[in-house]
């Protein structure tokens, strides 16, 4: 319950620390199976701060792998179109490099040399790709950059996040992707996503047209909360929008059918989905699983999600990439309503956004060493703790590694 510092998203070294301690370690989201429909699929995903690409395809015999997207003979980019820097996706049954042409199986083998006699004792089933751990679950794919990862991805998501696993995300597959670059420390907008104490003062205007709900000091808390190794979640409950009078909407709103909250005709989903509203709110609305370390999934009452990720460039700089995913529109109407679900969401995104830069200048400014957080922030308090026993842990480690 004491103060806590937030030296650990200002500082450079501790920056280049948690890169290696974490990042390098931990299992991360780089996208879904419904990237990769049919055998012979693949993606890339570059990871931004790691200068690092991978290459996700799905093999003939349908199994889903990954590998550092570098070509084995002089290391330049395997795959890419327009310039190296873009991700791209495709289907193939050999990836072939730009520069020399050396070919590669869908399971990495290389399987073709150009001019192979001018090479020296040159030995192709030691030469393919350089595989990455990857796992799938629940259709998410994910990949651990160390040789030989702690744990398996479903030990590492442990009950909390596993319970989700029978959750029909694979019918959500209309998709609308969001990237932005920004001046704050990668924890900083996490902190933003991590308490409900923000909304009245921050969105007021979000909250509907009426005097009562554009009070900034109205008062708001979420109604449940829950850790589980270095994973968090909190629930809240749902504004239920579609039950209200007209005259207490936004005219867009009751227009589109839609708002903050996603479409209000819900799709049907069936009932007793696995692992969302986990204290059974009355009126859930919204429950938002925090993957350690940089995947947030928002699961909306009205049948859709939103994942969330930050990924570190700097200290003081990240990228931010926000998708939202719902089943597919029947008719004009449901499309509009999804449309301007995304529209709110980015107006909510740049709300919340244009608070960080602010953070960041403030918490660098030195002013304060440590900080009060009340009893809503109790997944800030948990989050920068996990992260400072990861970066400890790693470190000790090192120093206890044998000189070589």
């Amino acid at each position: 319950t004491g103060l806590v510092s937030f030296e650990d998203s200002v500082s450079p070294a501790f920056y280049e620390r948690e890169r290696e301690a974490i990042f390098k370690r931990a299992w991360l989201y780089v996208g879904r199976v419904e990237q990769l429909p049919r055998n012979g699929s693949y993606f890339t995903k570059e990871l931004p701060g790691l200068s690092t690409s991978i290459l996700a395809s799905r093999d003939m015999d349908g199994r889903v792998r990954a590998f550092h997207n570098v070509c084995r003979h002089r290391g330049n980019k395997l795959v890419w179109d327009g310039t190296p820097r873009d991700a791209t996706c495709g289907n193939a049954r050999q990836f072939v490099c730009k520069y020399h042409g050396w070919r590669y199986g869908l399971d990495g083998a290389c399987t073709y040399v150009h001019q192979p006699n001018e090479f020296f004792d040159l030995r192709k089933d030691e030469l393919g790709l350089a595989p990455v751990q990857c796992e799938t679950w629940a259709g998410f794919v994910f990949v651990n950059l160390a040789r030989e990862p702690r744990q398996t991805l479903r030990d590492y998501l442990g009950t909390m996040v596993g319970g989700l696993e029978g959750y029909p995300f694979h019918e959500m597959t209309e998709r609308y992707a969001f990237r932005a670059e920004n001046n704050s420390n990668w924890k900083v907008f996490i902190d933003a996503f991590q308490e409900y104490y923000h909304v009245p003062p921050l969105h007021t205007h979000q909250l509907g047209p009426t005097p009562e709900a554009q009070n900034p000091e109205y008062e708001f808390e979420a109604a449940h909360y829950q850790l589980d190794g270095p994973h968090r979640m909190v629930s809240t409950s749902g504004t239920h929008k579609h039950t209200w009078p007209r005259e207490h909407l936004y005219p867009a709103e009751a227009l589109t059918r839609s708002g903050n909250t996603g479409p209000w005709d819900a799709p049907d989903l069936g009932t007793n989905l696995p692992g969302v509203n986990p204290s059974g709110i009355r009126r859930w609305g919204i429950d938002n699983f925090q993957v350690f370390p940089n995947l947030e999934i928002l699961i909306y009452e009205r049948g859709w999600y939103v994942t969330y990720r930050y990924w570190p460039t700097s200290h003081n700089t990240h990228v931010f990439e926000g998708d939202l995913h719902f089943v597919p529109a029947r008719s004009a109407r449901e499309r509009l309503a999804h449309e301007y679900a995304a529209l709110t969401f980015k107006e909510y995104g740049l709300q919340d956004c244009g608070t960080l830069d602010g953070t960041q200048m403030g918490l660098e400014q030195g002013a304060f060493r440590e900080f009060p957080l009340n009893d809503q922030e109790i997944l800030v308090r948990h989050f920068h703790k996990t992260v400072g026993d990861w970066v400890d842990a790693h470190g000790r480690e090192r120093a206890e590694e044998p000189i070589r």
